[in-house]
């Protein structure tokens, strides 16, 4: 008899977690708290609701929330303040998304008094490690069931007779044609993995794509966006101020209509082996480049360095899971401390595929148009200063060269 009484479980109602529920029934033989995040997949939740309680799920343990704001809010902005790159190409929209699932399961695990929670990653995958080291850093005592690391049902042929034999409505995509690309979406991003994707030398189907359209399909006329910023944050797009997450949206809209945010990549994963995904980004890629612009303008060059040196650790942080570890949380701090003149507008244009900064203004510009200017200065800027600056500067190397030849 297991000595586990509660388990709340990280539920999409999909095939794998509907499995997942009924192996924690048959296995542990313990009541089950169901928990679905709504993080802007855009799919409809409440079916995931009725598939629960089918499954002899009590309603008062069915939890769907809408964390769209919250994800946006507290974890993407926050990311995106860094201009968070991992390996120079990925936007991190899976790997955000992680960290706000861990919390709220242990914030449903305390409510329900659950003694474990439950995940459907894999034990291949990054995801199971950045679910677990949030849990542990939020709960430390909790206990973890990792069902993909316990039982048998390791290919999709044994997944789908296990549902069968246990009356889970399976949808005919998993019946004909093999197995479905694997996808995680959320505001942020869709991802796509498996198939003849797990051949690097396959190129992605057109088909595949969810949110964009080809860049050669996108409109023959470039459209220009405006974009305002409060310490670092986007506030407001065309003048229309909104929620962060209805920002987001807004610019998935705009980005996906312009074919932007499509990516194609072999990552290094946490867990020793390289992967390869696409990915469809087109409001973070936009955002990015934009949040760029504005601080450009504003912030101070070395403050600026400084941030872009500590991005890769920041990025790899999050990548791996740490978004509860306390060095995540000391560079938070760091970045944000820089974002409090990062205020004023960028226009963007958008057009194929691609996305350029246009122009940008700010109340709290650090641009001196006096002292860059190529007209006369009037004697802002003694251009004879720049030869003691030089020489200074090549001392090092002088000396050495008179030494060494």
């Amino acid at each position: 008899m297991s000595d586990i009484k509660k388990v709340v479980l990280a539920y999409s109602g999909g095939l794998d977690t509907s499995v997942i529920l009924k192996w924690l029934q048959d296995t542990y033989q313990c009541e089950i708290v169901t928990f679905t995040a709504d993080i802007g997949q855009g799919e409809e939740l409440e079916p995931a609701r009725a598939k629960a309680i089918k499954l002899g799920i009590k309603p008062e343990n069915i939890y769907i929330d809408d964390l769209r704001e919250e994800f946006v809010r507290d974890f993407v902005f926050p990311m995106f303040r860094a201009n968070t790159i991992y390996e120079g190409e990925y936007l991190l929209g899976t790997s955000i998304a992680r960290p706000l699932i861990s919390k709220r399961q242990i914030e449903i695990a305390n409510m329900t008094g659950a003694d474990a929670v439950s995940h459907g990653a894999t034990g291949k995958g990054n995801d199971q490690v950045r679910f677990e080291l949030g849990y542990y850093a939020l709960k430390p005592g909790v206990k973890v069931i990792a069902p993909w690391r316990e039982w048998d049902l390791l290919s999709r042929e044994k997944l789908l007779a296990y549902a069968e034999k246990a009356g889970i409505p399976i949808e005919m995509k998993h019946k004909a044609g093999g197995a479905p690309y694997s996808m995680d979406a959320n505001l942020l991003h869709i991802s796509f993995e498996g198939r003849h994707l797990e051949d690097p030398k396959a190129e992605a189907e057109e088909s595949m794509w969810r949110w964009t359209v080809s860049p050669e399909a996108a409109p023959d006329a470039p459209e220009y966006v405006d974009m305002e910023f409060e310490h670092g944050d986007l506030v407001a797009i065309n003048g229309t101020r909104a929620k962060p997450h209805e920002l987001l949206a807004k610019l998935n809209e705009l980005g996906g209509k312009h074919g932007i945010g499509r990516l194609d990549l072999v990552e290094n994963r946490y867990v020793g082996m390289k992967s390869r995904g696409c990915y469809e980004t087109p409001g973070g890629t936009i955002l990015m480049k934009a949040h760029r612009g504005i601080e450009s303008i504003t912030l101070d060059r070395e403050v600026a360095h400084l941030k872009d040196n500590l991005m890769p650790r920041y990025a790899e942080l999050i990548y791996n899971g740490y978004w509860w570890s306390p060095e995540r949380r000391a560079i938070q701090a760091l970045i944000d401390q820089t974002q409090g003149y990062v205020n004023g507008w960028v226009r963007v244009k958008l057009y194929k595929g691609g996305v350029s900064v246009v122009s940008r203004d700010s109340k709290d510009t650090l641009f001196d148009q006096t002292i860059a200017t190529f007209d006369d200065d009037g004697g802002a800027y003694n251009q004879k200063d720049a030869e003691g600056f030089i020489k200074l500067n090549a001392l090092r190397m002088r000396i050495a060269s008179r030494k060494r030849g």
